[in-house]
């Protein structure tokens, strides 16, 4: 069969969309909507989905992305917070993909709020808002363990958080949470040229495929604290920053010598694992 026709939505149409709305894009929401069809086309591309999955994209728009995912799988669940832009788009859709509009399920919430879906997702596939990316990925990947992949763009340097490595300079909470539940990669690059308003900031693609979760008897909440202890002191020792979260910093240092981690490193040298270990040290004491 001839794949539905679909009209990608460029600089013109995403203006003329927003005058239509009466919609002046706000930083409160983090709005800054995609105005170019080979970028929303090399996200789809990049993210790997296919006639099987159900994808849920959180911002959607004014359905930029929406459009490029839309023939490419089964169904895309949009998540959208402005009851303007969540009430437009099914008619975007009609327009520009009227062969597809079975496949769109638009639902009016905040993303942090969400609970549960429709259909359970197999893949999150969006471009985030800047100020709750991080929350975000890390909220839908706690709830949605149908969750296989995710492929988001981001402020650039938040990607780079994201697919930091252990010992590098941006390797921080967000990376050890993500790695938790995934193997994370940065996917490449995004010119700000492709978004209206022109953001002041870079972006960035990066990839999320789910792993099994470290082995532990911790749980994700005692190993989740035991990160976020270690790196709110980051320049001291594990042994101190560990103390308040320990009890002491004898009972840290017992957990770490447990765990077979040195007590005189910071916490950016250490992988998930021994995250994990520690945790798990601690709690068996």
């Amino acid at each position: 069969m001839p794949a539905p026709e679909v009209r990608l939505l460029g600089g013109v149409q995403v203006r003329a969309l927003a005058d239509r709305l009466g919609l002046r894009p706000t930083k409160q929401w983090g709005q800054n909507f995609v105005v170019d069809g080979n970028t929303v086309e090399r996200i789809v591309r990049v993210a790997g989905v296919g006639p099987e999955d159900v994808v849920v994209e959180v911002g959607p728009g004014l359905g930029s992305l929406t459009l490029a995912l839309l023939p490419a799988v089964s169904r895309v669940i949009a998540v959208e917070v402005d009851p303007v832009l969540a009430g437009a788009l099914p008619g975007t859709v009609a327009a520009n993909a009227p062969a597809l509009t079975d496949r769109l399920q638009v639902l009016h919430a905040d993303a942090l709020q969400v609970t549960d879906l429709p259909a359970p997702p197999t893949a999150l596939v969006a471009n985030l808002p800047y100020n709750v990316s991080v929350p975000v990925v890390l909220r839908f990947l706690e709830l949605f363990p149908t969750l296989e992949r995710i492929l988001v763009m981001v402020q650039l340097e938040v990607a780079e958080r994201l697919a930091a490595p252990p010992g590098s300079k941006t390797y921080g909470v967000p990376s050890v949470k993500a790695a938790w539940y995934a193997d994370v990669r940065l996917a490449g690059q995004v010119p700000r040229s492709i978004f209206w308003p022109v953001p002041n900031v870079d972006s960035g693609l990066v990839s999320l495929v789910r792993r099994p979760q470290p082995a532990t008897a911790a749980s994700r909440e005692e190993v989740f604290a035991c990160i976020d202890a270690a790196f709110a002191q980051r320049r001291k020792t594990l042994r101190a920053a560990l103390a308040g979260w320990a009890g002491s910093a004898a009972a840290a240092g017992a957990a770490l010598e447990a765990a077979g981690v040195d007590p005189t490193l910071r916490g950016e040298r250490l992988t998930v694992e021994q995250f994990a270990a520690i945790a798990a040290a601690r709690s068996v004491r």
